[in-house]
């Protein structure tokens, strides 16, 4: 039996357009919460945080929900479409207010303008004491005169280059925007309604997202056999980095990474991407029949042999002793060992997580400060690597075993990780690029192969309990840190941030090596070449 990548691509639209929507706001909002409200990374990462935090009780509770659905429409659509269409209305309204806080500050948010920048020296000159990004302390009328605070500019022309290029300011990312940054954040404490309605939007936003995400990705294990869930699960990791890739590209379109674009309006950008979600939604409601797909699962793993399955089309040959609950489902109680395993796991997801989204959520702030580079393009590097790798690493784990094909992927983002901490402005850019990519590479490795061995070890009746598991362990890591590595960046200078990412990477490689459930049946594995050889 061989993967029907046609249907896999159709339910993958589902993930497409949920990674479209945080791409987009990883790389947007942090930048909103600091530049046009003026907050800390310290509040901005509990900001930042808050949707983890919702994702922690929201995913495993709907995931469960969506198990125990009985919509004709099937388990996971009626979420996967509801949960989309609130998301994007109030991501719309978001960038409406993100509109009227710019007016509020208008005064101020403008760069290289003289008075704009007046403005912000005379207010900042009553701060005490400033700190900026690499960690100094300052009081900015010891530092600079009005005239020549006027006169810095956000760019100037880059040494290691004979041509017209240029890269940012390190006086105008250490002195002019955290001068900036503080009388900004007098302004919103001035005028906070605006701040207070983008929250709660923000919150709308949050948990329209949370309602569907654990459907969605569940959705894949409903429809696939589970020796082939790796190669589904790359196909579908496929579909959420092209959905990211684009949004990358547009924001290289719009130049949201620009220095000069600081505080730019965001409402045409956030418009594409909302059109972006509701043609992916279009097209995986019109080729999505969900009902008839988890139908032709069921009949396929008859077929094979590889599970039986009863009158309500309930797995009843897992592993481990059954039960059922009040409404007839069919449960899976695991071995001790195999809980052992579930729990090393779950602890890898979180140690790998505490390192990844910490870049994820940091990079365009980091780029901008320390690299002074557009953080789009080295982004869009990584997306390119992951989408040409998703396909290979699936096709290596089913003759490899999923356990030794995460292993290599995490040492591959710990040594990117590890490289990418000494790296500055004056670093070749190429370099960067490269790394990235690398990093790109184990983390789609890891991806690929990390949720299927989660659900590998659950009934079909508690795939959407299972999926939340998964959700909440990454989760939990999201919510702390972005909240922790924001502390360290305020505290120690944002250099820290690829240390910090480093060792976590490296702890997720001692907890993956006392795995030892959960892998891809090598009887399975065998008998689907065989299978596929005969076809």
């Amino acid at each position: 039996m061989k993967l029907n990548y046609k249907k896999t691509i159709y339910v993958g639209f589902a993930f497409f357009l949920i990674c479209a929507f945080w791409q987009a706001y990883d790389n947007t909002i942090p930048l909103i919460l600091t530049n046009k409200f003026g907050l800390s990374q310290t509040v901005s990462g509990i900001i930042m945080a808050l949707d983890n935090v919702l994702a922690l009780f929201m995913l495993p509770l709907f995931g469960a929900i969506s198990d125990r659905s009985k919509s004709p429409k099937g388990r996971r659509t009626p979420f996967i479409i509801v949960g989309t269409i609130v998301a994007v209305v109030a991501f719309i309204l978001l960038a409406i207010v993100d509109g009227a806080q710019l007016k509020n500050i208008e005064q101020y948010a403008k760069v290289d303008d003289p008075t704009a920048l007046e403005a912000v020296y005379e207010e900042a000159s009553k701060a005490e004491e400033l700190m900026s990004p690499a960690g100094e302390k300052f009081v900015l009328q010891e530092k600079f005169t009005k005239e020549e605070f006027k006169a810095i500019s956000s760019t100037i022309p880059n040494p290691a280059s004979s041509g017209a290029a240029t890269i940012t300011n390190p006086d105008y990312t250490n002195y002019v925007v955290p001068a900036r940054q503080w009388v900004i954040q007098g302004a919103t404490h001035q005028h906070p309604g605006t701040l207070i309605i983008f929250f709660v939007l923000l919150l709308i936003t949050l948990l329209a997202m949370a309602t569907f995400r654990s459907p969605a990705v569940a959705l894949m294990p409903d429809v696939t056999i589970k020796p082939l869930r790796s190669k589904a699960n790359a196909v579908i990791n496929l579909m959420g980095a092209a959905g990211g890739i684009i949004v990358l590209a547009l924001g290289i379109v719009f130049a949201t990474g620009s220095t000069k674009n600081s505080f730019m309006p965001y409402l045409p950008y956030f418009a594409v991407i909302a059109i972006i979600m509701i043609l992916a939604l279009a097209i995986f409601k019109m080729k999505v029949n969900e009902p008839k797909f988890v139908m032709e699962m069921h009949e396929e793993s008859l077929r094979l042999g590889l599970t039986e399955w009863d009158q309500e089309g309930v797995d009843t040959n897992a592993q481990g002793e059954g039960s059922r609950d009040n409404n007839g489902h069919h449960g899976r109680k695991l071995t001790a060992a195999e809980k052992r395993s579930l729990a090393l796991i779950l602890i890898s997801i979180v140690l790998w997580f505490m390192g990844y989204n910490a870049v994820t959520s940091k990079y365009s702030v980091y780029a901008s400060t320390i690299l002074h580079k557009d953080y789009n393009l080295t982004l869009i590097v990584a997306q390119i690597a992951a989408i040409i790798s998703y396909l290979p690493v699936g096709i290596i784990a089913s003759k490899i075993g999923r356990k030794k094909t995460i292993i290599a992927g995490i040492v591959m983002l710990a040594v990117s990780f590890g490289v990418a901490s000494t790296m500055r402005a004056t670093s070749p850019a190429l370099l960067m690029n490269v790394l990235f990519a690398l990093a790109g590479i184990g983390w789609a490795t890891i991806n690929v192969n990390s949720f299927p061995m989660v659900v590998e070890m659950c009934s079909e009746g508690d795939v959407g309990k299972f999926t939340g598991f998964y959700y909440t362990a990454s989760m939990a890591a999201q919510v702390v840190t972005p909240i922790f590595s924001g502390f360290l960046m305020d505290k120690m200078g944002m250099t820290i941030l690829f240390p910090y990412a480093t060792i976590f990477a490296a702890a997720a490689i001692i907890t993956m090596v006392g795995v030892k459930h959960g892998d891809s049946k090598p009887e399975a594995r065998k008998g689907i070449e065989a299978l596929e050889e005969m076809e």
